[in-house]
This record gives C-alpha cells, structure tokens and sequence, in this order.
C-alpha cells in the first residue's frame, strides 16, 4: 500500500504545521483540511500564515472530501468527536488514522469508532509552535513518534507510514512502546503546558532554575506516581528525558494552554490536572501540585 491522499482535521498550532509541511511537497489536491463552511469561509478571508507566509491549503467540507490513505486528527481534545464524525465519510479500508492530541486515550476512542486496525499511536513532541489568530511561527519542527504496540494494530501499517513520511521529509521517530511514550509526554504537558498558563509566562520560564520549574518538575512527579500505579514503568529518566526535550524548544514560545489563557479560551485542564485528579483518587494518591495549579487555572478561566 501507498499513501497518496491526505486528510487534516483542524487548523491550531499542529495542523497549520502539519498541512504547510505536506502541502509543499504534494500537489495541492492530494492534501486536504477538513473543516465546515464557516470555518473555510474564515480561513480564506483571513488567510492562514506560517512564519509569516501565506499558506495555500486546499480547504473541503466533509461532503467534498476525497477518500484518505493518512487522516492525521490535529483538534483540540473537546473537538476529537466532532473530527470523528467529520472524517466518517473518508475512511476507506485501507485509512490510517494518527491523533496528535494531547492526553492519552485519543487513539483508544478513535478505535472504539473505527476499529484498531485503522490506528497507530502517535506522540508529537519536539515543536514549539506559536499560534495567535491566523499566524503560526514556530522555531522547531519537532517529530512525530509513532508505533504499533496494541494488538490490532498492524506493522504493515506501520512501514506504510514511515515510507510516506521518508519520501515527503517529515521528521519522525519508531517507538515499540507507545503507551510509555505517550504517557512520559503525558507528563510533559501536565508539568509544562499548566505551570506556563498559571504564571502566564513563556518556555523561558521553566527551563531556568525557579519557582516555576519546581512546580512544573513536583507536578510531572505526580504523574509518575500515577502512571506506576497504572503499570505503566515511568521513572526519573523519564522525566530528565523530557526536560532534555524542554531545553530545545524556543524561550520565547508558549505550551497550547498558555495561548488558550493569552486568549481567554477555555483550556484542556480536565484533560491534565483533571485526569491526574480523578486517577489519584482512584489510587489514594495525592495530588497537591495539580489540585492548585487546577485551582489557580480555573479560577483565571472563570473570569473570562
């Protein structure tokens, strides 16, 4: 099999990234955001801009859309079933579908709907991008690390991939434990992405030594007292792996949760302090690092 068609459903930070990155090494036909009419109508008005180019995405409605080989899904996470339903129409037997969301169930409710044999999981780590209206900068592209290593999912399916991204350039990694990754990027964005929006701040300020930092790092500790009783192995080269990952990434850029807060959006924190909050109860485990950065978020959106 050979991946010749593409699907993108939503245009943050990662799908502007992901459609530009495609879009300049297919033709324009072959690579498709899916959105509704209104928001097509936007994104031409508006126009879409990377680094400050004007992207050219070849824009349809679920109705238009061409049946895909690769259906990457770049929603936030509250957007995930409303990307399913647009994408229903597309799914061909041979469809590979690749969430870049964040969380850690994206694929599990993917499958639920199209069964396992369409999924692969699929960990986006490594970018900086910056989105603030129509304009996304970003400094690092990142990878996107994918693997295969729930039953149902196919190798087969697997080398599909990492052909296509081989051929078009795309930077990405093979990883035989995906749950693992998924869960250490996990941590990540519950240190990171939620200390950041807290103090409204930037990268900067978490990979400098501070008050900042030690609640970021107490915060993804939690996480691996939660993922241990998961059964899920994360330790302390776990984390130091990821703050490595941190230190690349642009000072002056900000985590998804902090450019909801810049925006007065509502974030994904039940998805992060939420989901910490719920498993440790459920674990008799505390959680005072993500129960006050979850108070201190909440309190900053219900004032919007």
């Amino acid at each position: 099999m050979k991946i010749q068609q593409v699907a993108i459903v939503g245009l943050g930070a990662l799908g502007v990234l992901y459609a530009e990155h495609f879009s300049k090494r297919l033709p324009k036909e072959r690579v498709e955001v899916i959105a509704d009419v209104t928001r097509i109508e936007r994104y031409k008005r508006d126009g879409i801009f990377c680094n400050g180019e004007p992207c050219t995405f070849h824009y349809v409605t679920p109705e238009q859309a061409t049946p895909a080989d690769l259906i990457l899904i770049a929603t936030k996470f509250d957007g995930l079933s409303e990307a399913i339903e647009m994408i229903h129409p597309i799914v061909q037997k041979q469809t590979i579908i690749l969430s870049v969301l964040n969380g850690i169930i994206s694929e599990e409710e993917i499958a639920k709907v199209f069964g396992v044999e369409h999924t692969l999981y699929c960990v986006a780590q490594g970018m900086d991008a910056l989105k603030t209206g129509n304009h996304m900068t970003y400094v690092n592209k990142g990878l996107l690390c994918i693997g295969a290593d729930l039953e149902g999912m196919e190798l087969e399916r697997l080398h599909t991939v990492t052909k296509f991204f081989d051929e078009t350039e795309f930077p990405y990694e093979v990883d035989p434990q995906m749950r693992h990754r998924l869960w250490g990027k996990f941590m990540l964005n519950v240190g990171v992405n939620q200390t950041v929006a807290a103090i409204e701040g930037t990268f900067h300020d978490v990979q400098i030594e501070g008050e900042a930092r030690d609640m970021m790092i107490s915060a993804m500790r939690e996480v691996i007292k939660i993922g241990q009783a998961e059964g899920i192995a994360l330790s302390e080269k776990d984390l130091a792996y990821w703050l490595d990952i941190l230190a690349t990434l642009n000072p002056e850029g900000k985590p998804s949760m902090a450019q909801d807060v810049d925006a007065k959006r509502k974030s994904e924190l039940p998805l992060f302090a939420g989901t910490i909050q719920k498993l440790g109860v459920e674990h008799q485990i505390a959680t005072p690092t993500n129960d006050k950065l979850y108070a201190i978020i909440q309190a900053k959106e219900s004032n919007y």
